[in-house]
C-alpha cells in the first residue's frame, strides 16, 4: 500500500498579509495568455494577408479573423489581473465599445470590414476602442514586467491609428508599423508562454485590501 503525500500550497507575503494560490487562479493566468495567444495569431494571420497579399478577396477573409482576434482579446480582459478595478472595468467598457461597432459595421457595410475602416477613418472612433484596451495590456505588461516589446508597442499602436485617423501617415509608413506590432504582439504572447504563472496574479492580499476599502466606503 502507498501512501499519498498531500502538498500544503504555497504562503505567500504580500504587501498587507499572507495568500496563497489556488488552481481556480493558475487557471485564469492560463486563460487570459491563451486569449493573447489566439489574438496575437490572428492579427499576425490577418497582417501578413495584408501586406503579402494584393488579391483583393482576402478582405473577406479579415473580417472573421479580426472576429476571433476580437473574441480572444475579450477573454483575456476578463481574466487579466489589475489592481485597480475602476482601470479594469474601463478597459472591458473600452473592448465592449469597439465590438459592439465593429459588429454594427460589419452588418450594415457593403464592404468587408477592413476595407470601411481602412476607407473610412472615423470608424476608428469607435472601431478603434478595441485597440485602446489592447493599449491598456501593452502598458500594464510593460509597467510591471519591464517587457521591451510592449513598450514599443504602447507607443506604436496609437501612433497607427491615430496616424491614419489623422491622415499624416504614407501607405508604407503605415505597412512597416503594422508588420512591427504584429511581430512585437506575437513575441509579447510567446514570451508569456513562459512566464511564471504567479507574477501574472500578482499580490492577492494587495486585491483584498482594495476589496475590503470599498466594501467600507459602501
Amino acid at each position: 500500500m502507498t501512501t499519498q503525500t498531500i502538498t500544503a500550497p504555497e504562503v505567500y507575503q504580500g504587501q498587507f498579509g499572507e495568500f496563497t494560490i489556488t488552481q481556480s487562479d493558475r487557471t485564469g493566468v492560463i486563460i487570459y495568455r491563451a486569449g493573447l495567444m489566439v489574438a496575437a495569431l490572428s492579427f499576425a494571420i490577418g497582417s501578413a494577408l495584408v501586406l503579402f497579399n494584393n488579391n483583393s478577396s482576402v478582405f473577406t477573409v479579415l473580417t472573421p479573423l479580426y472576429a476571433c482576434f476580437s473574441l480572444a482579446l475579450g477573454v483575456s480582459l476578463f481574466t487579466i489581473h489589475i489592481y485597480m478595478a475602476s482601470l479594469h472595468r474601463a478597459l472591458q467598457v473600452f473592448w465592449a465599445i469597439g465590438s459592439l461597432t465593429s459588429v454594427v459595421l460589419a452588418l450594415y457595410s457593403s464592404e468587408p470590414l477592413a476595407v470601411t475602416v481602412y476607407n473610412q477613418p472615423v470608424t476608428l472612433f469607435g472601431l478603434g476602442f478595441t485597440f485602446v484596451a489592447l493599449t491598456g495590456i501593452y502598458f500594464k505588461e510593460a509597467f510591471c514586467f519591464n517587457r521591451l516589446e510592449t513598450k514599443f508597442l504602447t507607443f506604436i499602436v496609437p501612433l497607427l491609428l491615430l496616424g491614419h485617423l489623422i491622415g499624416i501617415l504614407p501607405t508604407p509608413a503605415e505597412q512597416v508599423l503594422l508588420g512591427i506590432w504584429a511581430i512585437l504582439f506575437l513575441v509579447f504572447a510567446l514570451r508569456k508562454t513562459v512566464q511564471a504563472i504567479p507574477q501574472d496574479i500578482g499580490d492577492k492580499s494587495v486585491f483584498a485590501y482594495l476589496k475590503q476599502q470599498r466594501s467600507t466606503k459602501v
